[in-house]
């Protein structure tokens, strides 16, 4: 099934040999976009994610991962063993085809197997070649390997997240693996497709993904550079504005964000909770007050948001001009909210083992051209024989005498 040519970047074709995060979450953007992405796999060494739950009904499966899924919407996926002597035949035939060849391996890996961006420009000499290891592809540490988690360590964000009298908390792989790396790695390839539309030229991107996760810690290093202060883990503190944390609510495990930047907004709190007596103490009418108790502070606030549903008092805090946000759990994010359902931003699409199952849509909306995922996440190798005969134009004997030699596997 071809995307539809309405699609921003419908005719593109992606050899993608992405696995696990921050890659395959790079193409999928293309894929739901419109390109025709070909996941590269095998099943002699399998994408991680593919075991790695949620998993359909709780029952593990290489095809089962909602979590492969959602991060490989809007690809076709083929298997083939690299390590086999006739893999690089038909992968050559592949790329010669493709306008973007993608990897996140570790430098060097695709060298070995003749899949260098220099062996890949002479398949294609105007062919975009996006490498996204964990540190470039030459310097010191070039052979370093490691995954999201290792990467928030490398670059200081594992060291600012957490409580400050608890070890580093970390933020999961969600940094860099959804935000900073994928984005950045699609601007880049948006870039090389204008400049080789331009010029006619193709582009290596060397692609380290220690880099953008610096992007995101400006102020820290602003305020060693300028103040030569080293900024520590300090949780839901703020540096000089008080309340400012995160409360518990009513029920089982529901908490509420509440923030208060100035006296105005305090005022209001204290209106929302019917003016109790503590919060009408002198002591609590300037920031500086509140900020030095803010222990006792957040102490009291929490007795009385954690008698409050957190959704009510989330809509009435914001009426009143109190930033204030509900935790949302899964069940919220995706039947309760409001403003995500108003935007479609859930997509079900029917996939072939797992059944109806829920997609990511892409986080932006054109006027002119609609964008969602166009299909649901591949089978291990489910497009193996269409591809290999539609596009690279093999008979089925020769698709027959591939597998006979396990090379399709």
């Amino acid at each position: 099934m071809n995307a539809p040519r309405k699609l921003p970047l419908a005719g593109l074709l992606v050899a993608d040999f992405c696995w696990i995060g921050a890659g395959s979450y790079t193409t999928k953007i293309f894929g739901d976009m419109g390109a025709d992405v070909i996941k590269i796999e095998t099943s002699t060494r399998l994408d991680s994610l593919r075991l790695a739950g949620p998993y359909k009904d709780g029952k593990p499966g290489v095809n089962r991962s909602g979590y492969f899924a959602d991060r490989n919407s809007s690809k076709r996926g083929i298997t083939i063993d690299m390590k086999h002597p006739k893999a690089l035949g038909v992968i050559r035939k592949l790329i010669a085809k493709s306008d973007i060849v993608a990897n996140n391996f570790a430098a060097g890996v695709m060298e070995k197997f003749g899949l260098g961006p220099e062996d890949c420009a002479k398949m294609k000499p105007d062919i975009i070649y996006l490498a996204m290891s964990m540190q470039g592809s030459k310097g010191p540490q070039r052979d370093f390997r490691g995954t999201g988690s290792s990467i928030a360590a490398l670059t200081g964000i594992q060291y600012l997240s957490g409580l400050p009298d608890r070890i580093p908390a970390g933020t999961g792989t969600n940094y860099p693996d959804h935000l900073p790396n994928p984005c950045h790695a699609a601007f880049a390839l948006l870039a090389a497709l204008r400049h080789r539309r331009r010029t006619g030229q193709g582009q290596f991107i060397d692609f380290a993904q220690t880099e953008p996760m610096l992007s995101l810690m400006g102020p820290t290093f602003l305020d060693l550079t300028v103040n030569g202060r080293l900024q520590d883990r300090r949780g839901s503190d703020h540096p000089w504005a008080a309340p400012h944390g995160v409360y518990p609510a009513a029920g089982k495990d529901r908490w509420i964000a509440i923030t208060v930047m100035d006296d105005a907004q305090w005022s209001a709190l204290v209106d929302a909770m019917g003016s109790p007596a503590w919060a009408l103490e002198a002591r609590w009418q300037t920031m500086p007050q509140r900020y030095r108790d803010r222990e006792e502070l957040n102490r009291l606030l929490g007795e009385w948001t954690a008698k409050q549903d957190a959704q009510e008092l989330m809509q009435k805090l914001q009426a009143k001009g109190v930033p204030a946000g509900a935790v949302q759990d899964a069940h919220d994010v995706t039947r309760v909210d409001p403003q995500l359902a108003h935007r479609g931003h859930w997509v079900r699409l029917p996939h072939a083992e797992m059944g109806e199952s829920l997609y990511n849509n892409l986080p932006f909306r054109f006027s002119r051209t609609p964008v969602q995922p166009t299909r649901p996440a591949p089978l291990l190798g489910e497009h193996t024989r269409e591809i290999l005969r539609d596009m690279l134009g093999l008979g089925d004997a020769e698709i027959d005498a591939l597998e006979a030699e396990q090379v399709l596997k």
